[in-house]
Formats: structure tokens, sequence, C-alpha cells
């Protein structure tokens, strides 16, 4: 069942006509590569983050991911679902969103701190797709968990953003996120794409140098 969130806030906001991500790949289930690395602890153990400074994982991070396969009762799903959790939330990262990419898992799942929220909850998100952004932009200071001791302020990211998404217990979800949180979205989106938050600061530099 599709729940649709109230759209009031295109009154004030308006919003470009390019889509999100096109003509993604079949949903599938996670390859025994990525079942082993997931699988090889519980979930209480937090996965290594793969950092844009070594080779071999700035490859990955610029890979594109495949959608998943939505099974509540799949336990390599659920594991690696916590196991993500546990990543965000290790004091070693303390993030404010991670993307599967990240711990090296090529699958369209991210976890995102609402704050935008009561109590700004952490919720997991799969395979989530921007179908809209909103032509008014707000500037955001951003840092990666892949991209260690840095962070860069952006001014492209859109206000609003219109979200589809799957949820675990297997109903699709469409909203709309505004301010703060919606650069998370678009951040750890972009991750499923192999997009980095550099990216689009280098972008904002050559448009500024070309002005």
């Amino acid at each position: 069942m599709k729940h649709i969130a109230v759209f009031g806030l295109l009154i004030t906001v308006m919003f470009s006509a390019c889509s999100g991500t096109s003509s993604l790949p079949v949903k599938e289930a996670f390859t025994d590569s990525q079942t082993a690395m997931i699988m090889e602890a519980d979930s209480s153990k937090p996965m290594r983050v793969y950092k844009i400074t070594d080779p071999a994982d700035s490859l990955l991070l610029r890979s594109l991911s495949t959608q998943v396969t939505v099974n509540p009762h799949d336990p390599v799903l659920q594991n690696f679902i916590n196991r993500l959790y546990r990543t965000v939330r290790d004091s070693l990262s303390m993030g404010v969103g991670i993307a599967a990419p990240q711990v090296g898992i090529l699958k369209r799942i991210i976890w995102v701190q609402r704050f935008d929220k009561e109590g700004f909850p952490f919720e997991v998100y799969l395979n989530p797709e921007i179908k809209q952004y909103s032509d008014k932009k707000q500037t955001c200071r951003e840092g990666c968990l892949s991209i260690p001791n840095r962070t860069d302020t952006l001014n492209t990211r859109a206000y609003a953003i219109l979200l589809e998404y799957d949820k675990l217990d297997q109903t699709h979800v469409t909203e709309m996120v505004e301010d703060f949180t919606a650069v998370i979205f678009q951040h750890e989106i972009d991750h499923l794409d192999g997009i980095l938050y550099l990216d689009h600061l280098e972008q904002e530099q050559e448009g500024t140098q070309h002005n």
C-alpha cells in the first residue's frame, strides 16, 4: 500500500521536473561474497568504514549499488541492517547517516537520523529514490565518514525533496522531506550512485570560476 504525504509545501517550494535515479536494476538478494561479509559477525558488531584514502575502497565507493530484495524474514538482511546501524553509531564514527557502500556492500540501503521528527530517531530506508528536488536551495556544512578529517560548505543542496522508499515490512512510502534532514538523504542516496559530496563541491567551484 502506498502512503502519500501531504504536499502543502508545494505551495511555497517549487519543484524542478527532474526526477531521481531512473531505470534502476531489478531487486536482488545479497551475493555470496556480500553475505559472507555481513555474516562474519553478529548484529552487535560494527563494520569497517571504507575510506577514499584507500585506492581499493575508493573504487568501491565510486560504484553503483543495486536494489535489495525486501524480505523481513531474511536473516542476512536483518543482520546487515543492524550492523550498519551499529557502524554509524559506533564511537569511532558517530555520523548522522550512512549508506551500505560505505561498509563495502553495494546495496541501496541507508540509515538516516531524522532531525525533523521528535527525538531525532535513526531510521532505515531500503531502495530509496529521490523523485524530485526543490528549486529552492540551502547552504549546509557537510562531512562524510568515508572522507576523513574534512568538512566543507555546499550551497546547492535542495531545500526539499520528494522521496520514495521501501520499508522492512514491505510497504512502499512516498514523502516530502525538508531542511537539514533533506541534506542527509541527498548525501546518503548519492553514495548509492557512487557520488561523493566532493563532486558537488567541485561543480560549485567550477561554476563560481566561470561566473
